[in-house]
């Protein structure tokens, strides 16, 4: 069986990927930070992707197999983490947008002040996952830095992910203890 193919995703797949990614992500310590009430999760998880694609797809910086399977939305070092023209940001309580506020502030003021890719997303939908779809679209992305002369950095707040990225050739080069512990890596 060969491996399906990685494309560049389009606005045609902004459903897809965000159905996948909110399932991929209902577990995670961020997430979970960020929407505690399982109730309300999928929606505001669904906004907050939403958000991500809408401000990445025109950049051709949101890589994926399977129109959605799997997903890894970076960020140009151009981009700033400025939306474009035309992306509001999500509607959210104001409680929401205060957490989300709060961590993007931590995690940034962790990050390199030279420019780098910046891997904010990497999700596989869990009917998906243990094929080695989420390496495969993270790749992409990585050559794309790596053709510029960049460096590419992520962040997890997932303990057992640590290992997971080293093993794929990224080191911890920072960390962060609150809102909660988050280990910034780069390659």
């Amino acid at each position: 069986m060969s491996a399906p193919e990685i494309t560049v995703a389009t606005t045609a797949e902004r459903a897809p990927i965000v159905d996948s990614l909110v399932a991929a992500f209902a577990q995670d310590p961020v997430l979970r930070h960020l929407f505690p009430d399982p109730e309300t999760y999928p929606e505001y998880a669904a906004a907050f992707f939403g958000h991500l694609f809408d401000k990445r797809v025109h950049r051709q910086s949101i890589w994926t197999i399977g129109a959605g399977a799997s997903v890894a939305i970076w960020e140009p070092p151009a981009a700033d983490g400025v939306a474009p023209a035309g992306v509001a940001e999500p509607d959210l309580p104001a409680d929401v947008l205060a957490r989300m506020k709060t961590y993007d502030e931590a995690v940034h003021a962790a990050l390199p002040r030279t420019p780098f890719w910046y891997l904010g997303v990497l999700g596989t939908h869990p009917a998906s996952a243990g094929r080695g779809w989420g390496r495969a679209v993270m790749a992409a992305g990585l050559r794309r830095a790596a053709a510029e002369g960049l460096p590419s950095v992520l962040e997890t707040s997932k303990p057992g992910n640590v290992e997971l990225y080293r093993r794929a050739g990224w080191q911890v080069v920072g960390e962060v203890s609150a809102p909660l512990p988050i280990w910034i890596m780069q390659q």
